[in-house]
């Protein structure tokens, strides 16, 4: 049976955050079940991806040879590791769209989306506040249909939602100290209930801390598969007030897309990158630091990815395929 090329190849290093991306992209560009790759690639390709090294179609043995022998009409990819296969399906027909810095010159795609805090110049990028994402009106319909018990409990619903510690955001014993008095004077304040998401990157010590904190301030309270289902879904879908964590765009992200009020819990002690990122939603006035009490202003939320998604598609119209 002959092969026939796939309409979507969705590529990632198999990260959640970098899946998430893509998938979101996929789906705002009209492919609802892309088919997707985990990529495996060997050394010495992994060590100095994306550059193209000699011999390159060896560097995922079998994962993706059938693909590369019938290049579909778009490749998306997202992270580092990605990026060398991306690169590669473009010399080989398709259009290629790399998510996050490639670290190396964009022209080697077709369109590179990058947040602005990577930083990334070229005629072909598009550039975002913060990362792609699925949240929007209909995705947090759908959230509240399927994750009701937070909309049962009494308001305000505050979500706390927690990432682990990075070089940038350092979630250490200092953070925690800030991060529960301030929410201590929400519970006295405020009242109503809270929403507790851990991530698969909170440390034991910080989820253990969290679950026994404020024991008077009823909700609910995931830590991890042994709790059910994540319900991080309808934890963004039914918050009035979010609280996160300073380590993770992508949850930074998802919290702005909401039309909660959204607070991060220690800006001040981030650097680079991420600090370049959180002080532009500080500009904006979609984020503000953890205080004393919820913030007030009107919100608006911040949705990028459809906006991603119409820019990709320009690109890809008024460009011919790579030769």
């Amino acid at each position: 049976m002959t092969a026939h090329p796939l309409p979507c190849l969705v590529l990632t290093d198999g990260r959640a955050g970098n899946l998430r991306q893509a998938r979101a992209l996929a789906l705002a560009l009209g492919h609802e079940a892309p088919a997707e790759r985990v990529l495996q690639a060997r050394a010495p390709w992994r060590w100095l991806a994306p550059r193209r090294l000699p011999g390159v179609h060896r560097a995922w043995g079998g994962t993706l040879s059938e693909a590369l022998e019938h290049p579909p009409a778009l490749v998306i990819g997202c992270g580092r590791q990605a990026a060398l296969a991306t690169r590669e399906f473009r010399r080989r027909g398709s259009r290629a769209v790399q998510i996050l810095d490639p670290r190396i010159d964009s022209r080697h795609w077709d369109v590179v989306v990058a947040p602005a805090h990577d930083r990334v110049n070229g005629t072909n990028v598009v550039t975002l506040t913060g990362s792609l994402h699925p949240v929007d009106e209909g995705w947090l319909a759908t959230a509240r249909r399927e994750f009701p018990a937070p909309g049962r409990l009494p308001g305000p619903r505050v979500a706390l939602l927690l990432g682990g510690p990075i070089a940038a955001a350092p979630l250490d014993a200092a953070w925690w100290r800030q991060t529960h008095d301030a929410l201590g004077r929400w519970r006295a304040s405020l009242g109503g209930s809270l929403l507790l998401g851990c991530s698969p990157r909170t440390p034991p010590r910080l989820a253990t801390q969290v679950g026994s904190a404020w024991p008077d301030w009823h909700g609910l309270r995931w830590h991890g598969a042994a709790d059910g289902p994540n319900p991080y879904p309808g934890l963004l879908a039914w918050a009035d007030h979010i609280v996160v964590s300073p380590d993770s765009v992508n949850m930074v992200s998802e919290a702005c897309a909401t039309t909660a009020t959204v607070s991060v819990a220690g800006i001040a002690r981030c650097s680079g990158r991420q600090r370049r990122f959180l002080d532009d939603l500080l500009a904006r006035g979609r984020i503000a630091e953890l205080a004393e009490a919820p913030p007030t202003a009107p919100v608006t939320p911040l949705r990028e990815t459809q906006q991603a998604a119409r820019a990709i598609r320009e690109r890809l119209q008024s460009t011919s395929p790579a030769g």
